[in-house]
């Protein structure tokens, strides 16, 4: 009788103890949808290199990009306090230690506080034996995203999770379908606009026929989407809302948004918080056309500008060739 086969032992699985992540930015309530509708757009990221360490904590080792000054008190920081609340949900033994690559300007409009969180927990979940899912992420970017903006709402953490067109309620997160042909024109011009200030400029009695008419807005336009009818989003997007009350604080916002609207834009509005303005065009060249158009717009007032055309239905964050040389070790 032939001898059996000899069972070699199994390998030892290599634990991953780095990995890195790009969150890109995204438009900001994509006008009718405050606080709870964003979308992504390709062409600007944050990159997050994520390292697990033997001790409990998290700590920001080092901030470099466009943005330096910001806080290394992970408590502070927006890709710190995400990881710290992921690390006390889930009982975690074991730290993280932060690098992030901003490369996407603060006050901007773009989502520049989400991206670093959204990055470093996408990288930080590659580290855990049992990752989670991009939904049971959601509420750690919320934690995070509201150290720099001090509310809670997903608007640009939720697209940069699942790309995309993206519903952010409370709890879920909701990825709308749109047509792969429509695209986006953002133009963000060099001048900060605190978030904390455009949410200021927000204060004050509102009237119910207002709530009504962004409601119904906010309706066609999702409906649009849903069924890939370019007009519901014509007739939809426009806020009457927010956009009147945070006009005044971008410069020569009415004559950016009519150049949009000169290229037959679906809609155009204030990206976020500001000062960013972004349009939606039915294809591409329609959408690169606006882009030069907005562009002069602002130059007008003296103002340089930085222009993005993408799909309205973004990248995702996406894990990226890790920078730690140590990475597998």
């Amino acid at each position: 009788m032939n001898a059996p086969f000899a069972v070699k032992p199994a390998m030892p699985v290599q634990r991953l103890q780095a990995a890195s992540a790009t969150a890109f930015a995204s438009v900001g309530n994509v006008g009718v949808g405050f606080d709870i509708l964003g979308h992504c757009i390709a062409g600007a990221g944050d990159r997050a290199d994520v390292r697990r360490i033997d001790a409990p904590v998290v700590r920001i080792a080092s901030i470099d990009g466009c943005v330096e000054v910001l806080p290394t008190d992970a408590a502070q920081n927006t890709a710190g306090a995400a990881l710290m609340a992921l690390r006390k949900a889930l009982g975690l033994q074991h730290g993280f230690e932060i690098s992030l690559h901003k490369g996407i300007a603060l006050g901007s409009g773009m989502g520049g506080s989400a991206a670093s969180c959204v990055a470093a927990l996408v990288a930080a979940n590659a580290l855990l034996e049992r990752p989670l899912s991009r939904e049971s992420l959601y509420g750690f970017a919320v934690e995070g995203e509201a150290v720099a903006s001090g509310g809670r709402h997903g608007d640009n953490v939720g697209p940069m999770l699942l790309g995309g067109l993206v519903l952010a309620t409370r709890d879920r997160l909701v990825r709308l379908p749109v047509p792969a042909s429509w695209h986006c024109a953002l133009v963000h011009p060099h001048v900060v606009l605190e978030t904390r200030k455009a949410r200021a400029a927000l204060a004050g009695d509102y009237a119910l026929g207002e709530f009504v008419a962004q409601s119904a807005n906010l309706a066609l336009v999702l409906a649009g989407c849903f069924n890939g009818d370019a007009e519901l989003v014509r007739e939809g997007l426009n806020d009457v809302l927010v956009e009147p009350r945070r006009a005044p604080l971008v410069p020569n916002f009415s004559r950016v948004k009519q150049a949009a609207m000169d290229h037959k834009a679906l809609g155009a509005s204030i990206s976020g918080a500001g000062p960013s303005v972004f349009g939606w065009f039915e294809h591409r060249a329609g959408a690169e056309a606006a882009a030069e158009a907005m562009r002069h717009a602002f130059a007008e007032v003296g103002l340089d500008s930085d222009t993005f055309v993408s799909p309205v239905d973004g990248p995702a964050a996406t894990l990226v060739p890790s920078t730690d040389a140590g990475a597998n070790a």
